[in-house]
């Protein structure tokens, strides 16, 4: 399927974001494109006359009627040198619903069809322009929520990740081809290929999966965020607590215990980690209809959570509600955080430390924005026990890649485990090539047809 030309009809989708702005992008895609772009198109020359890459100012004008829509700057672009590796005419007209939707209007009236989601960057991967793996990475930096995520997703859309997939699938293939040598001519065996050739070769290629694997977590971290819950009983300051990470005031702060009612979500860049907030309801026993569903919403959010902060009040003392707290969280990862030391302690800290153990304990004065570098500091720790860096390292941050690299790693071991024991090279055979479709399956080749379906359709309008 890679590579293989697409044979479809020509496409049209808004590729920039509805509503107000300066100006708006209406991208066409498809072997019609110049000329359905011609009949709408008023300028010094029709578009098809035109060099490739090049711009041109015009006039978009109704198909039917004739009558002038806007002023628009129009971009050709001549196959094979686009993305898609179609001719593509990108219109530039002013923003705002209105002119926007007057010229997507008039380009599907001459011919073009609306675009499915994604369905450009699709054509890009059915024409062999970019790898399956690249396409995904295109979803990543359109959803980078920090700079370390962007340039892990560029250099994903760059080939970096492909470039060491195809190579591991290559020392593979050369293994594949001594075993076939070995199994069906072993009396032209000239290398003496013998199975503890073949148990070092696995071996070589399992450290190049391991290598890739120990990123991934790190590389989900930075591509989907870190799944953080405040919790705490009511009026403790979680809501200040968000608020304060966020920079903005988000949740509301009040001395009312059980004023937050529901979750709050917020994505917080703390030092190049991305945070998904969650602001809780207090978690306390309560008569209130409404509390309680805020509380049992809290208690499903934390069961989705990557990181706990649980607020504690400097000026009480521990309650109940606060020791049937930490006893809930046990096996959490989580970061203890004292607030409202600027009022008198009331809190034995030495029974906290007792039952807290091991877990990071940080003092805070929100109301005098204290004690949050100390907060950011104990995130950082917990998350990374090193800095990044982005120059010398691949991250996998794909589910779906780092599922395929587990089994393509779990059939480099059976064919190793196998051999040690003693069994013979053509069931090894039979691993090594399992394993060598799996890595396929992340950069597209020979992949279902309704996985690329499923992939493509998370993809906004327009890409």
């Amino acid at each position: 399927m890679v590579g293989e030309k697409m044979e479809t009809d020509t496409i049209a989708a808004i590729a920039t974001p509805m509503g107000e702005s300066g100006i708006a992008v209406i991208r066409i895609s498809g072997s019609e494109a110049l000329p359905i772009a011609d009949k709408i198109y008023r300028g010094k020359k029709k578009l098809s006359e035109t060099p490739t890459h090049t711009v041109h100012y015009g006039h978009i004008h109704h198909p039917k009627t004739g009558e002038r829509i806007d002023e628009v700057l129009v971009t050709v672009m001549r196959a094979p040198r686009t993305f898609t590796r179609e001719d593509v005419v990108e219109v530039s007209c002013h923003g705002g619903l209105i002119p926007v939707q007057k010229v997507l209007e008039a380009i599907l009236l001459a011919g073009a069809r609306l675009a499915e989601p994604g369905e450009f960057s699709k054509r890009a991967f059915l024409n062999g322009r970019i790898d399956l793996s690249q396409a995904e990475a295109v979803i990543d930096l359109i959803r980078a929520k920090t700079d370390q995520a962007a340039k892990i997703a560029m250099q994903q859309a760059e080939g970096r990740l492909s470039r060491m997939i195809q190579k591991l699938r290559q020392n593979i293939l050369e293994t594949l081809a001594h075993l076939a040598v070995n199994v069906d001519y072993p009396e032209y065996d000239a290398e003496e290929l013998t199975s503890q050739l073949i148990i070092e070769r696995c071996e070589e290629i399992s450290k190049e999966i391991d290598h890739l694997l120990l990123t991934a977590r790190q590389g989900k971290i930075l591509r989907e965020g870190i799944q953080t819950v405040i919790v705490g009983r009511p009026n403790v300051g979680k809501s200040s607590l968000m608020n304060a990470l966020v920079q903005e005031n988000k949740a509301i702060v009040t001395d009312i215990p059980g004023t937050t009612r529901d979750l709050i979500e917020e994505y917080v860049n703390v030092r190049g980690i991305p945070l998904r907030l969650l602001d809780t309801a207090g978690i306390r026993e309560t008569e209130d209809v409404v509390e309680k569903i805020g509380v049992e919403r809290s208690h499903q959010a934390l069961e989705q959570a990557d990181l706990v902060l649980l607020v504690l009040n400097y000026a009480e003392p521990l309650t109940e509600d606060d020791r049937k707290l930490i006893r809930l969280l046990e096996g959490f990862t989580k970061i203890v955080i004292v607030n409202k030391v600027d009022l008198p302690r009331q809190l034995d800290l030495d029974e906290l430390r007792s039952l807290l153990g091991e877990v990071p304990l940080i003092t805070t004065s929100l109301i005098e924005e204290q004690g949050i570098d100390q907060l950011e500091e104990a995130i950082v720790r917990l998350f990374y026990l090193g800095k990044m860096e982005m120059k010398d390292h691949t991250y996998v941050s794909n589910s779906r890649h780092v599922h395929l690299l587990m089994k393509a790693q779990e059939s480099i071991e059976e064919a190793r485990s196998g051999l040690e024991t003693g069994l013979p090279l053509d069931m090894a055979e039979i691993d090594l090539k399992n394993a060598w479709q799996y890595l396929g399956e992340i950069i597209g080749d020979a992949v279902a047809e309704d996985l690329i379906d499923q992939i493509f359709s998370q993809f906004c309008l327009g890409k």
